[in-house]
């Protein structure tokens, strides 16, 4: 077991036993080397790795490359522990389509709850609007546009990818990561059915906010890789547009770096905090999200950590009460058992034989019996 606090993942891959180190090594890099290739050229033809399935494809994939030297057992496993991962974030997305089922979004409050944050500093217009004007140019893509599409398709991959490296180094880890962010999902998507919110670019399409643009995918184009975002522009056709309360987005992206806040160094953790900040300008700039959405989304991840936190402590204790409660209940039991019994006492073997135990004067005669 991992202490909540250590700075060491504990290792469950393990050196395999058999051939020499080298050999296997050997492997490895083979194995890698062609998924980067096959990974690569699905990133070229198909689209970058956001449709749940795709993406448990591709770390199936790559957890079998990077475990050559396993048997297929071991890969099978993976699947096993992961299915119900893979259920889960595929009925995520079908019901959170289904929460614009007719419904009017809220749209003003949030226009206002910007306004009332950033207005100050803007000019009393809503900071996308304040960020459009001044770095968006409709006819050139530049430098930061290619990097905000990645940052924003980095929220498809991160947390699944440190999901992954933690099931290959520490089991326990993965379970308490895991655990926090399915409850962090669930949150966001129980509030998008009771409180359903409009994004900026959705507002604009509606006359309620300056006109604005939806550009989280054009950085693509620029560097080539039209094809790259061909998965994921389907996936936003098809998504819940109604869906901004909370930014799930900028929630995970505080969570992956939060859960390692107590396992990290804290000169770390400025430089670990880029990273959501990174995804706020994103979605904001993009008219993906306000910046009532982002704070939202991290007062959510504070819940998260809290709750769960709460119910694992809680659930410890009681696992530590049920053991001693067995354990008093077993002495108890055998405490009332037959002791100086002239009679004879009947006990299991370990090969699923019994043994008769009695007593005749002072010595002790046995027989066995299958």
């Amino acid at each position: 077991m991992v202490p909540a606090g250590s700075d060491v993942l504990a290792t469950t891959s393990g050196t395999p036993e058999g051939p020499p180190q080298r050999r296997w090594r050997d492997r490895r890099v083979i194995a890698m080397s062609v998924w980067v290739a096959l990974a690569l050229l699905g990133l070229l033809t198909v689209g970058l790795p956001t449709d749940p399935l795709f993406a448990f494809v591709w770390m199936w994939s790559g957890v079998i490359a990077w475990n050559i030297h396993r048997p297929w057992r071991s890969h099978l496993r993976f699947v096993r522990d992961w299915a119900p991962i893979l259920l889960l974030l595929i009925g995520y997305n079908l019901s959170r389509g289904l929460a614009d089922n007719g419904v009017t979004p809220h749209v003003t409050e949030l226009i206002t709850a910007d306004l009332w944050l950033t207005g100050w500093f803007t000019g009393d217009v809503v900071l996308t609007v304040w960020l459009q004007e001044r770095f968006y140019t409709p006819d050139a893509v530049q430098w930061w546009d290619v990097v905000a599409s990645w940052v924003y398709f980095s929220h498809f991959v991160a947390a699944l990818a440190i999901a992954v490296v933690l099931y290959l180094r520490s089991r326990p880890l993965w379970r308490s990561f895991m655990t926090r962010w399915i409850f962090l999902s669930m949150a966001g998507l129980v509030t998008y059915f009771l409180y359903p919110a409009a994004p900026p670019w959705w507002a604009a399409e509606y006359g309620y906010l300056e006109p604005v643009d939806r550009i989280s995918t054009r950085g693509w184009g620029a560097i080539g890789l039209e094809a790259a975002g061909n998965v994921l522009n389907v996936g936003q056709a098809a998504s819940n547009p109604i869906a901004a309360m909370p930014s799930l987005h900028t929630a995970f992206a505080l969570f992956v770096v939060a859960f390692f806040f107590p396992r990290v160094r804290g000169r770390w953790i400025p430089v670990l905090l880029l990273y959501p900040l990174a995804m706020t300008f994103t979605l904001v700039y993009s008219a993906e999200h306000y910046i009532i959405d982002v704070l939202v989304g991290w007062l959510y991840v504070g819940l998260t950590f809290l709750v769960v936190g709460v119910a694992e402590r809680w659930w410890a204790r009681y696992q530590r009460l049920t053991r001693a409660r067995a354990a008093d209940g077993g002495e108890e039991h055998a405490s009332d058992g037959p002791t100086g019994s002239d009679g004879p006492v009947d006990s299991d073997g370990d090969d699923g034989s019994h043994t008769l135990v009695g007593t005749k004067g002072d010595g002790i005669q046995t027989a066995r019996y299958p």
